[in-house]
């Protein structure tokens, strides 16, 4: 009834200090967030497919790539050198944290202002540019999480990549601190911040 992903994406998410947070109300709430996964991925899987995008045949400069790609990319990279940490610390529940916090800014950030870059007609460096950057965050995220959610993450990295071996045979993705622009995620993410103290200000004064 759960779903085999949803209860080991339940179970990991909780500190093991703490009583154990169990029901279908819950399970519900961690479906929403493999379902945002899953509608993530079938968007660029769509897209891909009419543009016939295949990333080994992308040339892309450092110059087509947006603030919003430099920021998620920024974004993606940190997610891995924090996970690494969280899985050799027997953290996992923090990276669970982590890992609703960045699928929901690729969601409602990154993809919500990108929609225009992938449906436009022309396929030109800067449509490029995004598939590319959706792309390598999607497979570093299964990556990360497939330890979490086997399945979901074996049947998206099957379909995104040209590997035969499983997922769960591929290496881990590499940190590299040089791939980060530090400034970059201090300009997005306190534009989120204003974003969302704006929206906690109109819901309080019941302003549509």
């Amino acid at each position: 009834k759960m779903g085999v992903d949803v209860m080991r994406w339940l179970y990991a998410g909780q500190n093991p200090e703490h009583n154990l947070l169990f029901g279908y109300g819950i399970a519900d709430e961690v479906r929403k967030k493999v379902i945002t996964l899953w509608n993530t991925y079938y968007f660029f899987v769509t897209y891909a497919n009419l543009d016939k995008f295949n990333p080994n045949d992308i040339k892309v400069k450092d110059s087509d790539y947006t603030i919003l790609d430099k920021w998620i990319s920024s974004k993606m990279n940190e997610f891995i050198h924090q996970s690494r940490n969280y899985y050799e610390n027997f953290e996992v529940y923090k990276l669970m944290q982590e890992s609703s916090i960045i699928l929901d800014h690729l969601s409602n950030w990154y993809i919500r202002r990108n929609r225009r870059r992938f449906w436009k007609s022309e396929n030109d460096n800067d449509k490029n540019a995004a598939y590319l950057t959706l792309y390598n965050v999607l497979i570093n995220y299964i990556k990360i999480m497939a330890p979490v959610i086997p399945f979901i993450s074996e049947e998206i990295y099957r379909n995104l990549s040209n590997e035969t071996e499983s997922i769960h045979l591929s290496k881990f993705p590499e940190y590299n601190k040089s791939n980060t622009d530090f400034k970059v995620i201090k300009e997005i993410d306190d534009i989120i911040n204003i974003v969302n103290l704006s929206r906690s200000a109109r819901n309080k004064a019941n302003i549509k």
